[in-house]
């Protein structure tokens, strides 16, 4: 081919190289456009806890995006944000936490959202919290006095805090219709009320001198205070898991446990168990390890996979565990 030809042909592929080009250009400003128009406008909330999460989509409905940033089978205390997460607090129209120290290694980022002038409701702060009690009454060494953050435990005061996380939505969040937030949180609120009365029947079936129970650590003192249990004690002597226990407190958890007539330990299931299991050995043998979902949700199909559904595995457990039936 001579010089030419091959000078035309390069003409003609730089051409048609162009074309391609912006070709897909176009396109591309196309995408980004539409994107603007239909997803970048919609409200956003961002929701720390997997627990909180699931209620607050129960709640928004498709009146918004919802971002939970607490993976399931996570443990609150413990779980962090990347810089991607970290960034979506602060652009989100409202922040929904538990609060009250749950949240260890995420508060910092809530707060510095709520620096930022982003809206942030903590929950637990807001459910007529409990305080932990003295370790000689069962509650955690060195936390007394301190807001006890597990308020989830008592569907009562989810109850609460679901008409709450509406009247949040509702006033900061635009674009939201307001009538299908307030339906919504309506409809799960009398879930929550049936919950409760399912559970009060369930443990009706606990006889009053089984009525004590043992924990990896301190979850369910609402739970307990609802439902009138007893809490004997935790393995870890504390409300976070960040904790770690020492021989005396084995030693003194061993010996209330005996006095109290108690052979069953309920460990969290996002939790090893074997500090729990240790209690075996402390106690000759004969302990009992009953898993319960007490701080986070499990993956969809997995057991306890809302709220809802995580209430009732550990209602049913616990029976179980108390009774022995």
């Amino acid at each position: 081919m001579s010089r030419t030809g091959v000078k035309q042909r390069a003409r003609v592929g730089i051409a048609r190289l162009r074309h391609l080009i912006a070709g897909l250009l176009a396109l591309v400003t196309a995408v980004t456009a539409s994107a603007c128009t239909t997803g970048d406008d919609r409200p956003s909330i961002v929701v720390t806890t997997n627990i909180l999460g699931d209620v607050t989509r129960e709640i928004v409905g498709d009146e918004a995006d919802v971002t939970v940033l607490m993976k399931p089978n996570a443990d609150p205390h413990s779980f962090g944000l990347s810089a991607v997460q970290a960034a979506e607090l602060e652009q989100a129209d409202l922040v929904v936490c538990n609060g009250l120290g749950l949240e260890e290694n995420v508060l910092r980022h809530v707060d510095a959202a709520r620096e930022s002038g982003v809206a942030t409701f903590a929950a637990g702060e807001a459910a007529d919290p409990l305080t932990f009690q003295a370790a000689d009454d069962g509650g955690p060494e060195g936390e007394k006095g301190q807001p006890d953050p597990h308020f989830w435990t008592d569907p009562d005061r989810m109850r609460k805090v679901t008409g709450l996380i509406a009247d949040q939505v509702i006033e900061h969040v635009d674009g939201v219709e307001s009538g299908t937030i307030r339906a919504n949180a309506d409809r799960y609120a009398k879930q929550l009320t049936g919950l409760t009365t399912w559970m009060e029947k369930s443990f009706g079936r606990v006889p009053a001198d089984k009525r004590a129970l043992v924990t990896n650590h301190h979850v369910f003192g609402y739970l307990a205070d609802r439902f009138g249990f007893e809490v004997i004690g935790a393995v870890i002597p504390s409300g976070t898991t960040l904790a770690s226990p020492s021989s005396s407190d084995l030693r003194s958890l061993t010996e209330a446990m005996k006095r109290a007539g108690v052979r069953t330990v309920f460990a969290d299931s996002s939790q090893p168990k074997r500090l729990a299991e240790v209690l075996r050995t402390e106690m000759g043998g004969g302990v009992r390890v009953v898993e319960l979902y007490s701080e986070s949700l499990t993956a969809k199909g997995e057991g306890a996979g809302t709220y809802l559904r995580m209430m009732h595995a550990n209602t049913t457990a616990m029976v179980t565990g108390l009774t022995g039936d």
